[in-house]
């Protein structure tokens, strides 16, 4: 075959043929992006970061509010254990060890299922500290030594639980402060 029809192909003939036609300046340029198509680009990577940053504010938020709420059931034990009180600071420690339990969780079953469909998406908070093994997959502020933190503070609190004590209870509420001022406060 002769003469430049590209694999005998009539449309391989019509490139070719184009390709003759165009000036050979505008051969030799190579096609910028549209500048819209780059401002709109640049918008969408605005929007990406953006909601990042949004998602770590919200886990924060998250966090502050359980820390909260673990903060109000001690009052309570301390309140229940103080009169004498048992039934009612056996269910005030509980609920202290399941909300330290979900600090070290970044949430409850409900944002553990948002995560998960974050996952499953390809979303990854923080994939290099998951590739360090530092952050199990997902997490967005809790790092596995924090995870690890609360959740023996939980097990310790949910065990004070059967038979609570004040002084056991001031105890491990000292860790569960601890870990909170070493690992999520910073990250405030």
């Amino acid at each position: 075959m002769r003469y430049g029809v590209v694999g005998g192909s009539a449309a391989g003939a019509a490139v070719f043929a184009v390709a003759l036609a165009l000036p050979a300046a505008a051969q030799s340029r190579t096609p910028a992006t549209p500048a819209e198509m780059v401002a709109a680009y640049d918008a969408l990577a605005d929007t990406i970061l953006g909601a990042n940053k949004t998602e770590r504010k919200l886990v924060l938020a998250i966090l502050a509010a359980t820390y909260a709420h673990a903060k109000a059931e001690l009052g309570r034990a301390r309140q229940a254990l103080k009169a004498g009180d048992t039934a009612a600071a056996k269910a005030a420690v509980e609920n202290v060890a399941a909300a330290v339990a979900q600090l070290g969780t970044e949430g409850d079953n409900a944002v553990a299922g948002v995560r998960k469909r974050l996952l499953e998406g390809g979303h990854h908070a923080n994939s290099e500290g998951e590739a360090q093994g530092i952050y199990d997959p997902g997490y967005v502020v809790v790092t596995k030594a924090a995870k690890q933190a609360f959740l023996d503070s939980s097990r310790a609190l949910a065990m004070l639980a059967r038979d609570p004590k004040a002084d056991a209870l001031e105890a491990e509420w000292k860790k569960v402060t601890a870990a909170w001022a070493k690992h999520v406060a910073p990250a405030r």
